[in-house]
């Protein structure tokens, strides 16, 4: 933890002044628009779902656990077999085993290793849901890219999921994203549950499990992408994390 400490941080904190300095990332004006407005049931039963399920992380690097755990709380209610009262993040923690995940949510995590990349990430979504004997079709990790000669085909199925969770309500997308490339904060691997698609206009609703984020916040679709396919600072591949993507389930 002492290289998070005196070198992570430190780094993080001088990025985050020269973005704002500069006005870049998340301090680009209007890159993010808060959707302050109460939420009205729209019929979609996972997408008001995750919205009555919505919980915020418990501390700074369990926002895996809080986003995992509303999707849990959201198809165990679909398929019928929800609990009387609904998935604490610590029930989660104590019955998924997967990736030592309680471990890493500590603060000496596991083997040194707090937080969840991308494939662990997968990892913990497809533990969690075999546990809890969630029906699925299907269950895929994307690491997405900046490549432009591979980029525009991952865009492309990306943008087709977001219509299907919008429009069909049969899936769930969890981003793995920089949260300072859409908001003023710091240039972090972050994690959130998509929370709804404009088709028309492109923009995408992030329900940020942040507890600083009171309110959901739309970006537009190639902001989204942006902030699934940062390339974080050098130092955090030494933890595991490379660039970002998301996890797609198919119910």
């Amino acid at each position: 933890m002492n290289l998070f400490k005196w070198v992570i941080r430190p780094y993080l904190y001088i990025q985050h002044m020269l973005s704002k300095l500069l006005k870049t990332g998340g301090f680009k004006k209007n890159l993010a628009v808060y959707q302050k407005a109460p939420h009205r049931n729209t019929g979609n039963f996972i997408k008001d779902g995750l919205v009555r399920h919505h919980v915020k992380q418990f501390h700074e690097s369990s926002c895996s656990v809080a986003s995992v755990v509303s999707i849990i709380n959201v198809l165990l209610e679909k398929q019928g077999t929800a609990p009387a009262s609904p998935l604490t993040q610590q029930d989660l923690l104590e019955a998924v085993k997967t990736a030592h995940w309680k471990e890493r949510m500590t603060d000496e995590g596991y083997k040194g290793r707090r937080g969840l990349p991308l494939p662990v990430l997968g990892e913990v979504v497809q533990g969690s849901l075999d546990t809890y004997g969630i029906h699925y079709k299907a269950l895929e990790v994307v690491q997405v890219s900046r490549d432009p000669g591979k980029s525009e085909r991952i865009k492309q199925t990306l943008r087709a999921r977001l219509d299907q969770f919008e429009s069909q309500g049969d899936c769930v997308i969890i981003a793995h994203f920089d949260q300072g490339s859409v908001l003023p904060e710091l240039h972090i691997p972050h994690i959130s549950p998509v929370g709804g698609y404009d088709p028309v206009s492109g923009k995408v609703t992030f329900l940020d499990v942040d507890p600083d984020q009171i309110h959901p916040y739309q970006v537009s679709f190639e902001a989204f992408y942006g902030s699934l396919s940062s390339n974080y600072n050098p130092v955090f591949r030494h933890f595991g994390y490379a660039e970002g993507g998301y996890i797609f389930i198919q119910v």
